[in-house]
């Protein structure tokens, strides 16, 4: 048994980007018989945080916690620099009054994304760093995002922040804080004892998330048929523009592991949560940005792995193997 889930772990990490779009055509095609199914999504997603949360110990935050120059500017990048793109090519294309900015907005303002600490690990730069960012974005998010949809938008988007903070504390929050305590607790063992079942079940539960959510937003397509070719290509640009912005705003920091590290975090997104509160407190077509970044987010992390292994090679002369720190 313990074979046979680390054996599917890595197979679905490996064939992410295909699964991950799949589910999300599963979950148009049967969306009649996945939408009874919905109000599972936020305990579905309770469950990935804490997942993940129990990979994190307190001696890794501790050790971010020495280093507040490089989390505080990752977060800038992400939360704020980011957001600002998103709502000035949002209103360029589409105008201030689309719901399609709000989307592109929420794209920003969501929580680093946990398959980060995949790619970071594949890409030569720091695990522990990266990790313990998503979970300290993800306790902050209950502030961050009620903060962030009323700083762009203020009274045009009618949304109560207690509902929207209690939703995130149960979701994300207390999710980590018991991953982290669980670790404590265990003195960092427990991942390696439930790994090999939780790992796969997280990994389903995700798949579940996305599909479900897919099937909320079938019976719009029609009207999504006919911004798909303004939209995609919108939603290409900007996720680019995070990476980018993560690269190149540390690049004067001349270390290659914290430019890998902070380009991948300010990249990618924790789609899956975007998806639950644009549904649940926006318009649907305001989850349809963030949906799209699915199918592109994980796309663009392979570029940019690629990208990334051209660049240091031709930095050092020679292609640096990349390894799990």
């Amino acid at each position: 048994m313990r074979n046979f889930g680390l054996a599917f772990n890595r197979l679905f990490e490996k064939w992410m980007f295909i699964i991950i779009p799949g589910s999300l055509i599963l979950g148009f095609l049967f969306a009649a018989r996945l939408q009874p199914l919905i109000e599972a999504v936020p305990y579905l997603f309770a469950y990935v945080t804490l997942t993940m949360a129990i990979g994190c110990g307190i001696d890794q935050l501790r050790e971010v916690m020495k280093r507040p120059g490089i989390m505080g500017l990752t977060f800038l990048i992400a939360h704020v620099l980011s957001p600002l793109a998103a709502y000035g090519l949002g209103v360029l294309v589409f105008g201030a009054d689309s719901p399609y900015v709000i989307g592109l907005v929420l794209f920003t303002i969501i929580p680093l994304g946990v398959s980060t600490v995949l790619w970071v690990g594949m890409s030569g730069g720091s695990v522990p760093l990266v990790l313990a960012m998503v979970v300290l974005d993800s306790a902050i998010s209950p502030l961050v995002v009620p903060a962030g949809i009323h700083l762009f938008f203020k009274s045009a988007v009618e949304v109560e922040a207690a509902p929207l903070i209690r939703d995130l504390l149960v979701i994300v929050v207390l999710p980590t804080i018991i991953g982290v305590a669980l670790n404590r607790i265990s003195k960092g063992r427990i991942q390696g004892a439930v790994q090999p079942v939780a790992a796969p079940l997280s990994k389903l539960c995700f798949v579940a998330v996305v599909a479900l959510n897919a099937s909320a937003i079938a019976p719009h397509l029609d009207q999504l048929k006919r911004d798909m070719f303004v939209l995609v290509p919108l939603v290409v640009v900007l996720v680019g523009v995070c990476y980018a912005f993560g690269y190149w705003g540390t690049a004067q920091l001349n270390n290659r592991e914290q430019q890998v590290t902070v380009s991948y975090a300010t990249g990618m997104r924790n789609i899956s949560l975007g998806i639950v509160l644009a549904l649940g407190y926006f318009s649907p077509l305001a989850a349809v940005p963030v949906v799209l970044s699915i199918l592109i987010q994980q796309p663009l992390a392979t570029v940019h792995h690629y990208v990334l292994q051209k660049l240091n090679k031709n930095k050092s002369g020679e292609t640096v193997v990349p390894h799990v720190r």
